[in-house]
C-alpha cells in the first residue's frame, strides 16, 4: 500500500464533497488531526501501515441492524478485536444483527463500503443510528478513523470526539464491553 507522509490537517487540493464537510467540521470545531493519504483500504489488513504510519489503530467500524431493520447500530471497536454478532445483539438488548446493506452506508452516513466511519454520523440527519464504542476505544488516547473516504485515515484526541464533535452532531454513544 502506498502512504503519504503525515501531514497535519486537511489537504490543499479539492477532494470529494463527503470527506471535504469532514474537514470542514473539523476545523470549524477546531480539532487538530493528523492524516494520511493512501490506496484505497477496503479491510482490516489493508489498515496496518496506516495505523504504524499515523501511531495509533484504526477502528473497525461496523454498521449493523436486526432483520426487520428497525434501528441501526455503527459500532467502532479495535480492529484486532473478534466480533461476535450474537454478543453484541445481547449487550444492547437487540435480536439478532446482521451487517447493513451499501444502501444503508450511504442513505445513513453518505459513506460507501469500506469507508463506515464515526465522522460519517454527521451526515446522518435523522440520527436514525445509534452509536456504540467499545470500551477500549472510548478510552484510548488517540482516535483513529477515515474521513468518510477510504483513501485518507485521521488521528485525532478520543477526548475531542467524545466532548466536541459527536455533542455537536447532537450524538451520544453507548458504551459497551466485548
Amino acid at each position: 500500500m502506498t502512504l503519504s507522509p503525515v501531514y497535519i490537517g486537511r489537504p490543499q487540493e479539492t477532494r470529494e464533497p463527503v470527506e471535504q464537510r469532514v474537514y470542514d467540521l473539523l476545523d470549524a470545531l477546531q480539532i487538530s488531526y493528523q492524516r494520511v493519504d493512501h490506496d484505497p483500504a477496503y479491510d482490516m489488513d489493508a489498515c496496518a501501515g496506516i495505523s504504524q504510519a499515523l501511531g495509533v489503530h484504526i477502528c473497525k467500524n461496523l454498521l449493523l441492524t436486526p432483520r426487520n431493520r428497525s434501528a441501526f447500530y455503527l459500532l467502532a471497536m479495535p480492529e484486532d478485536l473478534p466480533f461476535r454478532t450474537a454478543d453484541f445483539s445481547k449487550i444492547i438488548g437487540s435480536s439478532r444483527l446482521s451487517f447493513a446493506t451499501g444502501e444503508d452506508l450511504q442513505a445513513l452516513l453518505g459513506v460507501q463500503p469500506g469507508s463506515a466511519s464515526v465522522l460519517g454520523l454527521m451526515n446522518d440527519t435523522e440520527r436514525r443510528v445509534t452509536l456504540a464504542l467499545e470500551r477500549r476505544v472510548a478510552e484510548a488516547e488517540w482516535f483513529g478513523c477515515h474521513p468518510c473516504r477510504n483513501t485518507s485515515s485521521l488521528r485525532l484526541k478520543t477526548k475531542d470526539l467524545l466532548h466536541i464533535f459527536l455533542p455537536h452532531i447532537g450524538v451520544t454513544p453507548i458504551i459497551v464491553d466485548l
